[in-house]
């Protein structure tokens, strides 16, 4: 898969201790590390629609008490 900063991010690659350039990287699509930082926001998929990312943070999103 192909990952880009989430607007506002800034990510080392944990391999060569560089920042995911602007354009992006492909990583391993099961890479645990990559896999965490686009749970947490960090990173969106490159090419998804804008659709996708929003329902990929209103499931990483806490639960608000009422």
């Amino acid at each position: 898969m192909k990952v880009i900063p989430a607007p506002g991010r800034a990510v080392r690659d944990p391999r060569s201790k560089m920042l995911l350039p602007e354009e992006g990287r492909d990583v391993p699509d099961h890479d645990v590390y990559w896999l965490r930082r686009l749970r947490d926001g960090d990173v969106i998929i490159a090419n998804a629609p804008p659709h996708h990312h929003q329902a990929a943070a209103a499931k990483t999103a806490p639960a608000k008490e009422t």
